[in-house]
């Protein structure tokens, strides 16, 4: 029968102590025991169990009885703990504390939501789960029954009536207090740097709150969501170096697609007035802070709408989404704070062009000049192609925003209806947000004849490989059919991610980043 609890202040670990370091032999010794003792190390159904969050929101739940006042003429020594009761709980996670103390022991578990400390004393166990919890290890996912109280310390703990082992870990774990410094190896192994480094559970699960306000956004408004094809036999709607692929059975090349755009403007012929995907593109190039050969997009087109209402759009989208994860709108981003208070700024591209470039944007002579001295190629390349290089180079850097970079030059955008008033500028938008660009927004081109010409030229002199070097005949079909005039949207989620949860790389908020194959164990 178990013994009585111990007052709390028999209850608190010492401070500063390392983990176990228990070699794999050992563990596996220890899942053999657990087997003797008849116990599945694998674990089963384990039902009831709070969020840690859940259980630590119940600590007002706690009451203390008063110590009675002492008698005169008492002797002094120790004051006895006042008797704690608190409520029953159930919880369940991975050991990422253990010390033992002769008849005691004390486990700090994690699940998703946040820690808590553990109290096992064999009186209060009894000894056959005593006996099962000597083969707990750093790392071992356990249950817990008990009773919910305050060491003398103050420390939230559950003082354990009933002991489940759920899973054996029978691969040594990081030492908390050093955790895994290696960033090639917190991504290659981002099970354990979820559970080990701080904060990572925390993004990831922003992320997906991010994610689901966006859906929520859109579908509020009436768009849907759709799946288009991820392999294609023409990679379209955007310049990149696609990834080559072979279907066997029709015998004939395919590339994953680096954008989501013609395959839903083939749906707005079709009826779909208000379309949206959100899914994975693909582009066989470099890695970099804010590049990867794998990410994720989202794309929106309106029936008629123009690029103004994808600005508005864009701008509810992202204040909603930093919502959904707190309740400011000023998030701190490295060293400096991004203020996502609407309404965003706009400037056009000639004005910020002549304020950091300093020429103006139609004065063709001096934009090659600076481009010569910064040795950006000149020879037989258009001048919008090399304004825009300068741009890249001298402007988007300077851009901290949240900043809507409006109208573009119209030769750099084949996909893009122009200004009435001005052919030679595309009702285009750019947000840049500290020198990222993180949305991209057309009023939609719609006459097919004019987009089967802007093809031609655009595709006129690329190299073979070039994503854009054949046109899709089927896309400039469909727009024969006739395409309502439209507003389209394409936001980079990663980039998005990366603001709104203060994070430098895009490998970081990525699950699973692109990474040179492991050699072999030998």
């Amino acid at each position: 029968m178990a013994g009585a609890a111990p007052t709390p202040a028999d209850t608190s670990p010492p401070t500063n102590v390392m983990e176990d370091k228990t070699p794999e032999h050992s563990r596996r010794e220890k899942l053999r025991r657990i087997v003797e003792l008849g116990h599945d190390p694998w674990g089963s159904r384990f039902d009831g169990n709070a969020a840690i969050a859940a259980i630590r929101d119940r600590e007002a739940e706690i009451e203390v009885e008063p110590l009675p006042e002492p008698t005169a003429g008492a002797e002094g020594g120790r004051r006895r703990a006042p008797e704690q009761h608190g409520p029953q709980v159930r919880a369940a996670g991975r050991v990422v504390g253990l010390h033992r103390r002769g008849k005691l022991v004390f486990l700090k578990i994690r699940d998703w939501s946040g820690t808590i400390q553990l109290f096992l004393g064999k009186n209060q166990v009894g000894d056959a789960a005593w006996e099962l919890i000597q083969c707990v290890d750093y790392g071992d996912i356990v249950g817990a029954d008990g009773e919910l109280k305050r060491t003398n310390t103050g420390e939230l703990t559950i003082f354990v009536e009933k002991f489940h082992f759920l899973t054996k870990s029978v691969e040594p774990h990081p030492e908390k207090y050093h955790g895994i410094t290696d960033p090639e190896l917190r991504q290659r192994m981002r099970y354990l740097d979820m559970v080990y480094t701080d904060g990572v559970m925390d993004r990831f699960l922003k992320r997906t709150k991010i994610v689901q306000s966006i859906r929520s956004t859109l579908a509020g408004d009436g768009y849907v969501e759709v799946e288009g094809p991820t392999l294609h036999s023409i990679a379209g709607g955007a310049a990149a170096r696609p990834f080559n692929t072979h279907h066997n059975a029709l015998d004939i090349p395919l590339f994953m697609r680096i954008a989501l755009e013609l395959h839903l403007k083939r749906l707005m012929v079709g009826g779909m007035e208000r379309v949206y995907e959100l899914g994975r593109v693909y582009r066989n190039e470099g890695v970099d802070q804010t590049h990867n050969p794998e990410f994720t997009m989202l794309e929106v087109y309106q029936a008629y709408g123009d690029y103004g209402t994808m600005m508005d759009l864009t701008e509810r989208l992202i204040v909603e989404a930093a919502q959904a994860i707190g309740d400011r709108l000023e998030l701190p981003y490295d060293e400096t704070t991004i203020d996502f208070t609407p309404p965003f700024a706009r400037q056009t591209y000639d004005d910020l062009f002549a304020e950091h470039v300093g020429v103006v944007a139609h004065d063709e002579a001096a934009i090659r000049q600076v481009a010569e001295r910064r040795g950006v190629e000149t020879a037989g390349v258009h001048v919008d192609v090399v304004k825009n290089e300068l741009f890249e180079q001298l402007v988007e850097d300077k851009l901290t925003g949240p900043v809507f970079v409006l109208d573009y030059p119209a030769s750099i955008c084949p996909l893009t209806k122009r200004k009435r008033d001005n052919p030679a500028i595309a009702e285009r938008f750019e947000l840049f947000i500290q020198g990222m660009e993180v949305a991209n927004a057309y009023t939609e081109l719609n006459d097919p004849d004019l987009q089967e010409e802007l093809f031609r030229t655009q595709l006129g002199g690329l190299k073979e490989e070039d994503s854009m070097a054949k046109m899709d005949h089927d896309f400039v079909r469909a727009l024969r059919h006739g395409m309502p005039p439209a507003g389209g949207l394409g936001i980079g989620i990663d980039r998005l991610v990366m603001l709104l949860t203060d994070t430098r790389s895009i490998r970081d908020v990525i699950l699973f980043p692109l990474l040179r194959p492991e050699a072999p164990p030998r």
